[in-house]
């Protein structure tokens, strides 16, 4: 979207989202067929009357054809009008959306009419603040919102649709709904002695493990899908000339990075992603691991060492038609005490080195970095690592953000001690206070226990427009 700068008093409060009207470019910067400057807010009406000129007057959810004006009535461009009626909107307020030809020149020119007509410039992610405010979405759905956006592959794509959708909400407010029944029970107990009896322990503690063994999954989920939206680390390292470089190139689809016969020609590494089943890896090339004098290729084998050494896994590449130098078993010694995935290259050249490998590399594949049964066995092989012999299945309900792995573990802790107390034999009511503190974590998921604060940092990573 065209960059415009948000000025100090644009930001936006709880009561200014109910009451200004707010108007941003929605679509990426630069040339296009179309951009898209969107308005919501009670104005959005107003500004409609003061911007589009049509024969036809606006009905709500179809487009209009019409000219696109500023403060002076001279046309910006041609192009549509959509209306959105609150509330049913995505904001749950009266939506504007004009649709004009892709010059950031009419964009903006558009945005600042919008601007004229008495709708003031949108901060990040205000859209979908107002969204969440109105109701339309929880909490962890708005932050599927950006997650969507920024997803870079499909897998990615489609676990942010997953929480989008509202399948981690129900997965919390099932927890919520239950530590509020026991809240319930307790508060009976505690404010009618003589007509309720205190809860049984022994049923009480099952209840309240039952929750915490769907917490302590919830939680397990967060790596998972951590690796579906950014990757593991795989280093692709081994000795000079083994076929690192035409290895990535060959699995991106792509002449990614230069390739030579000549040893010592990649220098530094090269970071790209690769889409797998299901999850995907963050490939990094290096430069080839052996002795150098040159100070270029010294600082380059470095550079593949640190990257190495903080990958989640290593993809070693060796010449499997040739005998192994010492090179090659430094690096394959040097990788045997951790996750990796060994590949004996140039089968098409021979299988002097293959057939001379160690014990510990009897597992390795054999293959052609030029053969696509080897680099879809390649594929399979490097999901099952990332994965952990399991199948990641991007549906399923799962956190997708550091600060929901928190509030869940800070519920999962919080129970933790509520058990605690009923296995000493404390009294029952004492749990009271542990289990509000996990019911609020909790809320923070969907959004009902939020302040002010958090929702700032949350939408602050959006775009504007969105």
């Amino acid at each position: 979207m065209v960059s415009i700068a948000v000025s100090e008093d644009t930001r936006f409060d709880s009561d200014g989202d109910r009451r200004d009207t707010i108007a941003a470019i929605a679509t990426p910067a630069g040339r296009g067929a179309v951009a898209i400057v969107r308005v919501s807010g009670p104005a959005a009406r107003t500004v409609a009357r003061c911007v589009f000129r049509s024969r036809r007057a606006l009905r709500p959810r179809v487009a209009t054809f019409g000219a696109i004006v500023d403060q002076r009535g001279e046309r910006i461009d041609e192009g549509l009008a959509l209306w959105f009626e609150g509330p049913h909107s995505y904001t749950g307020e009266d939506v504007l959306e004009l649709h004009v030809h892709g010059s950031p020149a009419v964009a903006r020119d558009t945005l600042i009419a919008t601007l004229a007509g008495g709708a003031r410039i949108a901060g990040p992610g205000e859209f979908t603040r107002r969204a969440f405010l109105a109701g339309k979405m929880d909490l962890s759905a708005a932050e599927a919102v950006a997650d969507l956006i920024a997803a870079e592959h499909r897998s990615a794509a489609q676990s942010a649709l997953a929480r989008l959708s509202g399948g981690l909400a129900h997965e919390v407010d099932g927890a919520r709904s239950q530590i509020a029944a026991v809240l319930e029970e307790l508060a009976a107990a505690i404010d009618f002695p003589d007509e309720v009896e205190d809860p049984q322990r022994s049923r009480l503690a099952e209840r309240l493990r039952a929750i915490e063994q769907q917490l302590a999954g919830l939680a397990a989920t967060w790596e998972r899908g951590r690796l579906v939206r950014e990757g593991a680390g795989v280093a692709i390292v081994g000795p000079p000339n083994a076929g690192k470089s035409s290895l990535l190139n060959a699995l991106l689809g792509a002449d990614r990075v230069l390739v030579s016969e000549l040893a010592g020609t990649t220098r530094d590494t090269v970071e790209e992603l690769l889409a797998l089943e299901g999850c995907c890896a963050r490939l990094i090339d290096t430069a080839g691991l052996r002795r150098a004098s040159d100070r270029l290729e010294v600082a380059g084998v470095a550079r593949a060492e640190a990257a190495l050494d903080t990958a989640r896994i290593a993809l070693v590449v060796v010449d499997g038609s040739r005998s192994l130098d010492a090179d090659a078993n430094a690096v394959l010694e040097r990788t045997r005490a951790r996750q990796r995935l060994v590949l004996f290259n140039k089968r098409d050249l021979g299988c002097r080195g293959y057939d001379e490998r160690d014990p510990a590399e009897r597992d390795a594949l054999f293959g052609s970095v030029f053969d696509a049964a080897t680099l879809e066995r390649l594929r399979a092989a490097l999901t099952a690592l990332i994965a952990g012999g399991e199948q990641i299945d991007v549906a399923r309900p799962h956190l997708g953000t550091a600060r929901q792995f928190d509030a869940v573990l800070r519920a999962w802790r919080a129970l933790e001690l509520a058990l605690e107390t009923l296995d000493a034999g404390d009294p029952v009511d004492l749990i009271a206070g542990d289990l509000t503190v996990a019911f609020a974590s909790l809320g923070e998921l969907s959004g009902s226990a939020a302040n002010e604060a958090l929702l700032d940092a949350i939408f602050a990573r959006f775009c504007i427009g969105k």
